[in-house]
């Protein structure tokens, strides 16, 4: 356990629990258990200006904090960390990753300044040898323009894993399933991406529209949602013209099979958002709890 974050921790209990044994505090936090199962959430992220906005998309995020208990970290599969390979990153204290050009200089300003979970993605490269641990790795904007909304205190350690770019769909949705035991230990999975997103064919012109093959594949891809097709979601390529125009690209749709191989055929599917940025990006929100 980092000494940060124990400070952090012990200055918000009661005092009672500061006559606790300190050997015996630090095993009560570190095998803590949670009344339920964390919620596993994935997040389109859109515009990284979002980070800045009050609109409805970020007002959908501020009160996603609150519906859930406080869980004990926050674990993001981002579309912006690419490896070859598969990486958890174990820094205790992520720098906020700018990792966008050509934005106003107020989003640069931008810190989120979360404790890492050094000791949960060691568990994680103990658990699964496929996984390795990387030292370097801070926050990057798929987590934090969102984060900054959900949980503004930044008071919750964040930590990331890569998407291993090599690998196809399928094998990422398997993996996702050996990191389901994280969420009986108090650790929120969120996948940070989107269903949609053509960069190419932003509808500069008339932004508030939307084209009908994003609609279409987003509807689609909302119905096997629901039906629990999830391996029909790894074979998109199949579906047509307006799966290659929705998904030129998997680096935003990968982060989703995470969430999905995390989740339980009983489980409630709650869509939180649904909405267009620009035409061609989709920033469907769900989650499983």
């Amino acid at each position: 356990m980092q000494r940060s974050y124990f400070l952090k921790t012990l200055a918000a209990l009661p005092l009672g629990a500061l006559a606790m044994d300190l050997k015996d505090f630090t095993q009560k936090i570190s095998s803590e258990k949670y009344s339920e199962r964390m919620p596993a959430i994935f997040i389109g992220h859109g515009n990284p200006m979002n980070a800045l906005y009050d609109n409805t998309f970020t007002q959908t995020l501020s009160k996603i904090g609150t519906s859930y208990e406080k869980p004990k970290a926050v674990l993001v599969i981002s579309a912006h960390w690419l490896t070859k390979g598969t990486f958890v990153a174990d820094s205790p204290n992520p720098e906020t990753i700018h990792d966008f050009g050509g934005f106003p200089d107020a989003l640069f300003q931008v810190q989120y300044n979360a404790l890492g979970a050094p000791e949960i993605a060691e568990e994680i490269v103990k658990n699964i040898p496929a996984i390795q641990l990387d030292h370097e790795w801070g926050l990057d904007h798929g987590a934090w323009t969102v984060l900054k909304h959900i949980y503004p205190k930044a008071d919750i350690p964040v930590f990331q894993m890569s998407i291993d770019y090599s690998q196809p769909e399928s094998y990422h949705l398997e993996l996702a399933k050996q990191l389901d035991f994280l969420r009986t230990k108090g650790v929120l999975v969120m996948g940070s991406g989107n269903i949609v997103h053509n960069l190419r064919l932003l509808n500069w012109q008339n932004p508030e529209s939307t084209f009908d093959w994003a609609k279409e594949f987003d509807e689609k891809v909302k119905s096997h949602l629901i039906d629990g097709n999830y391996n029909e979601l790894t074979n998109y390529r199949t579906w047509g013209k307006y799966a290659q125009l929705s998904v030129p690209s998997n680096d935003h749709y990968l982060p989703m099979m995470y969430v999905l191989g995390v989740s339980k055929p009983k489980e409630e599917l709650k869509f939180l958002f649904e909405g267009f940025e620009m035409g061609s990006i989709s920033q469907r929100c769900f989650a499983f709890a």
